[in-house]
């Protein structure tokens, strides 16, 4: 994993999928993060961390239209604005979260054996304005 910092965008993998994003037409980008956080959520045996970077990836742009959240603004999210997202995304996006942050995620393991101290903490904060936005 091409990775340079700890924020939900700054690894080639979550760069690409904005890439991704941006050449979606409109009407089908919601169904894009829909599916990014059905993979990850559930997961049939050992969450990979490309699934998992894409499920965090997909968090923050869910995150950032509930009250609360912040726009995601890195050179490396998609260049194009989204349309409003179903709301039924930020439940689904904090079960991605959970199981990126759970004991079967390859990602969280390369973030513990790396020692960092700065992602689980990015990934709570993220699943906080989530979870607000569920019954905001």
């Amino acid at each position: 994993m091409g990775t340079w910092d700890t924020g939900h965008f700054d690894n080639d993998t979550a760069a690409d999928f904005s890439g991704r994003i941006d050449d979606t037409p409109e009407v089908e980008k919601e169904a894009v993060i829909r599916k990014a956080l059905e993979g990850a959520a559930a997961p049939t045996d050992y969450l990979d961390s490309d699934e998992a970077v894409i499920a965090v990836a997909s968090a923050a742009l869910v995150a950032s239209q509930c009250p609360g959240g912040e726009p995601v603004t890195t050179a490396y999210g998609p260049d194009k604005p989204l349309p409003v997202l179903a709301t039924d995304l930020r439940p689904l996006a904090v079960k991605a979260l959970d199981a990126v942050l759970g004991e079967d995620s390859e990602l969280r393991e390369l973030w513990d054996e790396g020692g960092d101290k700065e992602w689980a903490p990015g990934i709570a904060r993220l699943r906080e304005v989530l979870v607000a936005g569920c019954v905001g």
